[in-house]
């Protein structure tokens, strides 16, 4: 586990989940920051949900992506770590990645430990924690008042999201995420799916006192470039901050980056075949808030949009440069 020594190399902190954050973390790394990942233990789904039921263990998928995001090692070790078998009875549909965790956790009996033994083993660049050593069960409440209980159900239900919450309410995190957060310069938050991998981290109580205690660190929120059927629908980037200030009650971001880039129409066509659309910028409502905005044409499109790594995390690392210079 390589963490910068040079105390003047800037600490970070980013909070998450999903394929967005992963991909925000292979461009953050190249840069010269001390880098810690907070990940989200609520997925129920896929891989990470079978192994999370028959071994009573957290769910190790979104952990997983991190760490090879930040894995500093060749190409084919850290695709081994994402690769998915597609055949074979009771290993279809499990990653590679997610097995040697459970594995390295029933060695140990401690899935922090595994976390920890795996990134030393492929040199990652960074601290990757969970953000609570046991599994949480996460729960929607619908406008309609029906609950919805389960990561993965509750963008399948569709319905309009009123509040989430988690099961155990009172989970604990881990003692060094609380700490990294009081000690970073930056605490980032996003992107990624705003109701079940970004917002259920800030309901664990003392992540989210940790984040507003620290008084001196820039907060960063990177709002996603799409909406998310199920979750977002017709969301401006306003309703990700209303929908994050409704849960802590409190207001978190210095600055808000944006994609004020023109996506194609064949792209937008294409994704609102699934019920999603640009995230609209609306300015005046998000900077009479008080938030700083940071807009750029930030996405790159493959067979799916994503944010452009190199682009975003250097906007991050001017902003973090920027703001510790301002503090001397």
């Amino acid at each position: 586990m390589n963490r910068a020594n040079d105390t003047k190399v800037p600490r970070i902190v980013v909070m998450g989940g999903g394929t967005g954050l992963s991909v925000m973390l292979r461009g953050l790394k190249e840069k010269p920051l001390d880098i810690t990942a907070i990940v989200t233990v609520a997925d129920d789904g896929g891989s990470s949900g079978i192994l999370r039921n028959e071994l009573h263990m957290p769910p190790p998928g979104d952990i997983r992506n991190v760490l090879t995001a930040l894995a500093d090692v060749e190409p084919l070790l850290s695709n081994m770590l994402s690769y998915r078998f597609s055949n074979g009875s009771g290993l279809a549909g499990h990653s590679l990645g997610n097995l040697i965790l459970a594995a390295i956790t029933d060695i140990s009996g401690d899935f922090v430990t595994a976390v920890r033994e795996l990134s030393r083993v492929f040199a990652v660049r960074g601290r990757v924690l969970p953000a609570a050593d046991q599994a949480v069960v996460l729960h929607a409440e619908m406008e309609d008042g029906t609950i919805v209980t389960g990561e993965s159900k509750i963008p399948e239900a569709r319905g309009k999201i009123k509040r989430i919450f988690l099961e155990p309410e009172e989970v604990e995190p881990l003692p060094e995420a609380c700490e990294a957060i009081r000690e970073a310069d930056a605490i980032l938050i996003g992107p990624g799916s705003l109701y079940t991998s970004i917002i259920p981290n800030l309901l664990v109580p003392k992540l989210t006192e940790a984040v507003l205690s620290n008084k001196n660190a820039i907060k960063i929120f990177v709002c996603n470039v799409m909406t998310q059927p199920g979750e977002t629908d017709n969301y401006a980037v306003s309703d990700h901050l209303q929908a994050i200030y409704d849960h802590v009650g409190h207001h978190l971001f210095d600055y808000v980056i944006v994609n004020d880039g023109e996506i194609p129409t064949q792209v937008q066509d294409f994704y609102a075949e699934q019920g999603a659309k640009p995230v609209e910028v609306d300015w005046d409502v998000v900077t009479g808030r008080g938030y700083k905005v940071i807009a750029d044409t930030l996405v790159l499109f493959r067979r799916y949009l994503r944010h452009d790594a190199d682009k975003l995390s250097q906007h991050i690392y001017q902003l973090v440069q920027n703001w510790n210079l301002r503090k001397r």
